[in-house]
C-alpha cells in the first residue's frame, strides 16, 4: 500500500514533529537500530524467530521492506490507510504464539510487554538517529514526538505508551532487567550487520530501480540504492549498532568501555550527518513521492504562517 499524503487526513500532518523527523532522518539506520534493541527482549525475539524463517534471506528482506512500508503509511498516509494496515498487523499478532524455553509455556506475540518494548525501542531509535543526524529538536519537540507516537501505539494495541521522553526513558529502564542477549538476539544482530544476499531481488530489482524514485523510505542515496534494496549493505547495520546505548552494546559483547562508546558514537554521528546532507541534496525527482509531498505541505504551512505574521 502506497501512502496517500493529505494535509489533515492522517495520524500526523505538516505541523507535526513526526513529519519533521521522518522527512529529515534516514530511515534504514533507525529501523535497524530498533530491530537490534527489540531483539534484546527474549519473548519479543523468540516470538518472531519461532514464527518467521528469518534465516532465509528473502524472508528477512521482505520483513524489513514491510516494516519500511508500514512506517511510510502510518507516518504520511491517511488515517484510513493506517488503521487498515494495523488492523492486519493486530490480527496476525493475535493468532501467533511463541514458546518460552525456560518455562515451557506458550505466550502471545501481542502481550502488552512485548508491544511496549517494541514501541519504546522504535521511538527511541528514531529520536536518537535524528539527533545524531543533526536534526535540531528542542526538549519540548522531543517530548512532542514521543507524545505523537502514542497514536501509532494505540493502533498497534498498546494502551499505555509513554507520553514524553522522561516516561520513555523510565519505561526502558523498567524493562531493562528482563533483557538478555539470547542466541536469537545475537543471530538477529549478525543478520543486520552482515546480511545474506536474497537472490530474487538481485535479479528482479536493478531494472526497477532505474525508474523508481528514491528517498528516505526506499534508498537514501542513488549510489547505495541497489545494495540497500536487496539488504546487502552491512554498513547500515553497523552504523545502527554504533548508535545503540552503551549498555545494549555491552550486552551484545562490546567491552571497550566509555572510550569505545565515544569513538563509535563520534563515527556514527559523522556518517549520519553526511548521509542526511547527501539525502537532502537529492534532486526532487529522486525523492520518494510521500516525502516530496510531505515536504511540499510543510513548506506551504511555513509560508502561510510567515504571510500571516507579515500581515
Amino acid at each position: 500500500m502506497k501512502a496517500t499524503v493529505t494535509p489533515g487526513g492522517g495520524l500526523f500532518g505538516p505541523q507535526s514533529i513526526t513529519w519533521r523527523v521522518h522527512t529529515e532522518t534516514p530511515a534504514w539506520p533507525a529501523v535497524l537500530r530498533a530491530v537490534q534493541l527489540q531483539a534484546l527482549h527474549p519473548r519479543t525475539i523468540r516470538g518472531i524467530a519461532q514464527n518467521c524463517l528469518l534465516d532465509d534471506p528473502e524472508v528477512a528482506h521482505a520483513r524489513l521492506r514491510h516494516h519500511l512500508d508500514l512506517l511510510a503509511v502510518r507516518t504520511f498516509g491517511t488515517r484510513e490507510q493506517a488503521e487498515h494496515a494495523y488492523e492486519r498487523v493486530r490480527g496476525l499478532r493475535a493468532r501467533l504464539r511463541g514458546l518460552d524455553p525456560g518455562t515451557g509455556t506458550l505466550f502471545r506475540l501481542d502481550e502488552q510487554e512485548n508491544l511496549r518494548w517494541a514501541h519504546c525501542a522504535e521511538v527511541s531509535s528514531h529520536l536518537e538517529v535524528a539527533r545524531r543526524s543533526g536534526v535540531r529538536l528542542s526538549a519540548a519537540e522531543r517530548d512532542a514526538y514521543v507524545a505523537e507516537q502514542r497514536r501509532v501505539a494505540l493502533l498497534a494495541g498498546l494502551a499505555d505508551a509513554p507520553g514524553d521522553t522522561a516516561e520513555l526513558d523510565a519505561c526502558v529502564d523498567a524493562l531493562r532487567p528482563g533483557l538478555a542477549a539470547t542466541e536469537e538476539a545475537r543471530r538477529a544482530v549478525r543478520r543486520s550487520v552482515s546480511p545474506a544476499l536474497p537472490l530474487r531481488p538481485l535479479f528482479t530489482e536493478p531494472l526497477a530501480l532505474l525508474t523508481r524514485p528514491l528517498g528516505f523510505f526506499t534508498e537514501p542515496l542513488a549510489l547505495l540504492a541497489r545494495p540497500l534494496t536487496i539488504g546487502s549493505l552491512p554498513a547500515a547495520g553497523a552504523l545502527a549498532f554504533a548508535t545503540l546505548p552503551g549498555w545494549a552494546r555491552r550486552m551484545y559483547g562490546c567491552h571497550g568501555g566509555q572510550a569505545a562508546d565515544h569513538a563509535a558514537g563520534y563515527a556514527a554521528g559523522t556518517m549520519l550527518k553526511a548521509l542526511r546532507a547527501a539525502s537532502l541534496a537529492l534532486p526532487e525527482r529522486l525523492v520518494a513521492p510521500e516525502i516530496s509531498a510531505a515536504r511540499g505541505l510543510m513548506r506551504a504551512v511555513t509560508e502561510a504562517s510567515g504571510a500571516d505574521v507579515a500581515a
